[in-house]
């Protein structure tokens, strides 16, 4: 079985805050409502974040498409 791309996180410290954790590479955390990116990987610096802009914009885009499946399949399984 292959890990999932995304999945959903939430903490009692940020207990208003739902997060989206990417598993992949670069692997960081959204804030769904903020939509600040915490990046997991030792050593990615500003730099490294300007390199791969794109490609992070790209992930941040899916990882948003992700939270709104996830929320929709929830509220259906609540009906």
């Amino acid at each position: 079985m292959k890990p999932p791309k995304f999945l959903m996180g939430d903490n009692t410290q940020s207990p208003d805050s739902i997060f989206v954790i990417h598993t992949g590479n670069p692997s960081f955390v959204l804030d769904v409502d903020s939509e600040e990116v915490f990046f997991l990987e030792k050593g990615f610096g500003e730099a490294d974040r300007e390199e791969t802009a794109n490609q992070i914009s790209e992930l941040v885009s899916e990882a948003m498409e992700f939270y709104d499946s996830e929320i929709q399949a929830y509220e259906e399984l609540e009906d």
